[in-house]
């Protein structure tokens, strides 16, 4: 099996995992730009995909505005991709790492919950 994770202090890594998760599972933790009118946007992969994916936002994220996540999650559900994309109400792009300004400890517990819980459905 294989397994795409893209959680980088650039944040950077939700747009390469997206489409390269057609026969994988994968998570994005406050991608950016996953909807964009870009030939290669992320979101245009969403119908290809086979394996699980996670995708988690903020709610307060100028690289993946709420009115963006919302577009995604038509988009997701349209194309019927299978998985979940959860927005963490309250919180801020980069919520999970420690170092930083906006670090909210509740919600990176719950990330790592998220991704932990994916990999045991699928790894046992």
């Amino acid at each position: 099996m294989s397994w795409l994770l893209h959680e980088r202090p650039l944040c950077l890594g939700g747009r390469r995992a997206l489409p390269r998760a057609r026969r994988r599972r994968g998570a994005s933790f406050y991608g950016t730009w996953l909807v964009s009118d870009a030939e290669e946007s992320p979101h245009l992969s969403l119908g290809k995909v086979e394996g699980e994916l996670y995708i988690a936002c903020a709610e307060y994220d100028e690289l993946a505005p709420p009115p963006m996540v919302d577009e995604l999650r038509i988009l997701f559900q349209r194309a019927g991709s299978p998985g979940e994309i959860e927005l963490y109400p309250g919180v801020h792009h980069g919520f999970a790492f420690p170092e930083r300004w906006c670090y909210d400890k509740p919600a990176a517990e719950r990330h790592w919950e998220r991704l932990i819980a994916l990999y045991r459905r699928h790894l046992g």
